[in-house]
């Protein structure tokens, strides 16, 4: 089967030039973007997603599709990027819905939690995309809650990628974090959902954690706290077997001092993948020029990164003349850094 003829035709995509604006996490903070297009792609319910385009020079390059963390907006990922296009790919930022430029904006009434995100929207902008690079395989790139997203909807087979890669993203799991921090956080989740519902949402900007969020966003994620398992509210797929059967190349990196996707969180959610070919990365401040990195601050010094994931992508998709992708052998990149083989 082909690229092109997996994937359906695009839901009803908008152009229009990208304007210039602050963003960032929660806290609001960021550069601009480069200079590109954009597009709204409408999903269920009415919602429209933005998704920023930047295009490479080969018409036939891969694209890498970047999925924000939770509460952070598209604009914030300018620098990774920018690093990402300087490496030869084509790239698309889009917020999530009800973040950034994307709507319904989440306030109180205002109903979604990661079924849509991952059953309708994710799909919508792969789609989308797709139809904007036709000669492209197209690879996720989730960090934090957009990895788990990301995961998720290639798992069902939604969105026709050919990879996923994963920044600074595990599982939430309480025991992922080892007993005190674990415990800690198991405390919190649970009470974030719980006033998330008798306020009707989440009001993270304020709180300082995760942005304004539906209440059932709140609660999916706090049951992933708790469970260890991916049931989304809405749905009776079973993610876990979906996560089981995927068999996408998988990189996932890690970054120093990242204290909301350790180590623990990270070997959690890959040993859902058995049937995936899974490499690991470390992304240390040393590859970072010696900057100080956490779990959103790798963004603004993502160089090394974006230089190190342009680098497993080509070398896991070859790209036909005819635009179709398939997969293959991987190059070990030289240098600090080198990953580790079959995911824990």
């Amino acid at each position: 089967m082909t690229y092109q003829d997996r994937h359906a035709a695009p839901d009803r995509v908008i152009s229009e030039k990208a304007q210039t604006d602050d963003a960032g996490p929660s806290a609001g903070r960021e550069q601009d973007g480069s200079a590109g297009e954009s597009v709204r792609v409408r999903s269920s319910g009415g919602a429209e997603l933005v998704v920023r385009l930047l295009r490479a020079e080969r018409p036939d390059a891969p694209v890498a599709l970047v999925v924000p963390a939770m509460g952070a907006r598209a604009r914030f990922y300018a620098p990774f990027a920018r690093g990402l296009h300087q490496g030869g790919l084509h790239v698309a930022v889009t917020d999530l819905r009800g973040q950034g430029e994307s709507t319904p904006v989440a306030r109180r009434g205002v109903a979604y939690g990661y079924r849509e995100m991952v059953d309708d929207d994710l799909p919508a902008v792969a789609r989308a995309v797709s139809a904007a690079f036709p000669r492209s395989p197209v690879v996720l790139i989730g960090h934090s809650l957009g990895g788990q997203l990301a995961l998720l909807s290639s798992a069902t087979e939604l969105t026709g990628v050919h990879a996923v890669v994963l920044t600074a993203a595990g599982s939430v799991w309480w025991r992922g974090f080892g007993s005190v921090r674990g415990l800690r956080n198991l405390v919190a989740s649970q009470l974030f959902a719980a006033l998330a519902t008798a306020l009707g949402y989440w009001p993270g900007e304020r709180l300082g954690f995760g942005g304004t969020q539906p209440t059932a966003v709140m609660r999916d994620w706090a049951r992933q706290g708790r469970t260890g398992r991916y049931t989304l509210r809405g749905s009776d797929t079973d993610y876990e077997a979906a996560l089981a059967r995927l068999k996408l190349p998988v990189l996932a990196v890690g970054v120093e001092k990242d204290s909301l996707a350790p180590p623990g969180a990270t070997d959690h959610l890959l040993r859902k993948l058995p049937a995936a070919p899974v490499s690991r990365w470390h992304y240390s401040e040393a590859l970072a020029g010696n900057h100080r990195l956490d779990h959103f601050r790798w963004v603004r010094h993502s160089d090394g990164m974006s230089a190190y994931i342009t680098d497993w992508i080509s070398g896991t998709l070859t790209t036909r003349q005819d635009g179709a992708a398939q997969q293959g052998t991987q190059p070990d990149p030289a240098g600090e850094g080198r990953p580790d083989r079959g995911g824990d």
